[in-house]
Formats: structure tokens, sequence, C-alpha cells
């Protein structure tokens, strides 16, 4: 079982899972919306085993982490946090990077932000932002996306939090069809039932969309726009119900020279919890 462990970063007090030899290279796991450390379940142990010391944190504003005393949920502030995980948990050169969803999107210019500090990146379920480009505006897309545009409104929170939070539970099954995800939704439900937590989780997408002015704070690591410079492993789920497969298309050329983009049959959103008898081993050999 993965140690429960907190460390102080960026200002912030962040619970992590932790498993592996205390000297190994890290490897830092981020997880996205609507999710936590707890879907890192399956990988962990394996980067364990494989010699690393492998940390997922509940990522800023998810409890038991604590929320910001301001409001800072941009991009920036994610980058900022991920470099300051590196130095607190002991992270050198030979430390790997490992983002799903929100995580992704914070993998790509956090290893961007501070290149020296991270060997090997993998990112899973949101395409690196060249990739997607207008195909977010496809009709399509936009439907998967409606989320995103309720967040933005006052009607955000009480709608996610009604009835014992269901809108969670439907969007593990409309993004991972034919997933059981028992086990995945009630950690996701605790770390926001509330009030704050869940206002934090969301406060995500303000921040992305702009309804939140950025945090002057952060402009340097907001700044960042080039894609990784580090060998870069993408993943999505052929039946993600998220982001759609499309949106995937051509992942690789927006990427760094030597990486890769792999489209996995069979899998939604959450491709970590649902295949990891796929994924895990993948994951593992881009990391060798």
């Amino acid at each position: 079982m993965p140690d429960l462990i907190d460390v102080t970063a960026n200002g912030l007090k962040f619970s992590a899972l932790a498993e592996g030899p205390a000297g190994g290279p890290l490897a830092l796991c981020l997880h996205g919306f609507p999710d936590t450390a707890h879907t890192w379940r399956h990988l962990l142990p394996e980067l364990g085993r494989a010699g690393f010391r492998a940390v997922a944190p509940w990522m800023r504003g998810y409890a038991p982490t604590e929320v910001p005393g301001s409001p800072s949920y941009g991009v920036g502030a994610l980058v900022a946090d991920t470099t300051a995980l590196h130095g607190a948990l002991g992270g050198d050169g030979r430390a790997v990077l490992i983002g799903h969803d929100w995580g992704a999107i914070a993998a790509y210019p956090a290893a961007s932000f501070a290149p020296e500090r991270w060997s090997r990146v993998v990112t899973m379920a949101v395409p690196p932002p060249a990739a997607v480009g207008d195909k977010f505006l496809r009709y399509e897309q936009l439907k998967r996306s409606f989320y995103m545009f309720l967040f933005q409104t006052p009607l955000a929170e009480p709608a996610v939090s009604a009835d014992d939070f269901a809108f969670i539970d439907n969007l593990w099954r409309d993004w991972s069809p034919g997933y059981d995800a028992a086990e995945d939704t009630p950690p996701v439900k605790d770390a926001l039932r509330a009030p704050e937590n869940l206002a934090a989780a969301i406060g995500y997408y303000r921040a992305f969309f702009g309804a939140v002015p950025p945090d002057p704070a952060y402009a340097a690591e907001a700044a960042v726009s080039t894609p990784p410079p580090q060998p870069t492993l993408y993943l999505h789920g052929e039946l993600d119900g998220c982001l759609g497969a499309d949106t995937a298309r051509g992942a690789a050329d927006a990427l760094s020279p030597g990486s890769r983009a792999e489209i996995l049959p069979g899998v939604g959103h959450f491709l970590h919890v649902e295949r990891p008898d796929l994924v895990d081993p993948m994951i593992l050999e881009w990391l060798r």
C-alpha cells in the first residue's frame, strides 16, 4: 500500500501517496478532474518496483491538500506547484513527470519551464494544445465540453454537488463507457465535499477561460507555450467521452522529436484505471 505523506511546496501543504525507494528518481504523477491521487493506485506500485520514488499528490485545492489563500488556479500556478514539488521531494535531473487530464495540462508547460528537472514526460487524455487546435470548436466536441461552460456560471457548484455529487458519477460514466467507477468516485466526492474544495476544482476552469484574472505572481510560468523538449509519450483512449479521439490525432507532431502518441482501442478517458494491464507497461517501457 502507498504511504500517505505531506509535503510543503509553493507555500501549500500537499498530501500525497508515495511508493518506492527514497533514493530513487522521482516520478511525479498529477491527476485531473474529477479525480484524485487514488487513481494512480495501479501505476504507483509498478513505478516503485522499477526503482522510482513515485509520488501522486492531491492537486491544489483538492482535500486533503490545502486550499490556497488566494484563488490561484491558472496553469501558471500549477506549473509553479509542479516545479516546487520536484524540489521539495528531492527530485533531480533523472525525474519523470506523468500527468492525466489537468495533470497533463500542467505537465506540458512545467516540463518546458524547468527542462533540467525532468528527463521524460508521459501525458494522457488531454493532447498538446497545438494538436487540438480548432477541433475543440467542432459541434460534437462542444457537446462533450458542456460542463466547462456550466462551470463559468454560479450554477456550477449546486449542479455538481446535488444528489451526493451524482454529476461526478455521470461524468465518469460518460467519459469511460462501460467502466465501473465504484472504487474511484467516492474518493473524488470526499475531496470535493467541502464548499471551498469544490470551488477550487471548478476554479481551474474559470481561470482557464479567463473568468478569473490571472495571478501576476505566476506570470513567468503562465507564459510558457513551447512543447516539452523531453521525449514525451502521449496516450489517449479511443472511447474517450470527454475529449474525442479526433482531438488526439497528430499529437506526436505537436511534441518534441523522439516523442510518441498512441490512441488505445476500447479505452475511455480514465485509461490508467480502466486498463492498467495495458497502460502501465507502456509507461514503464517509455521511462526505461
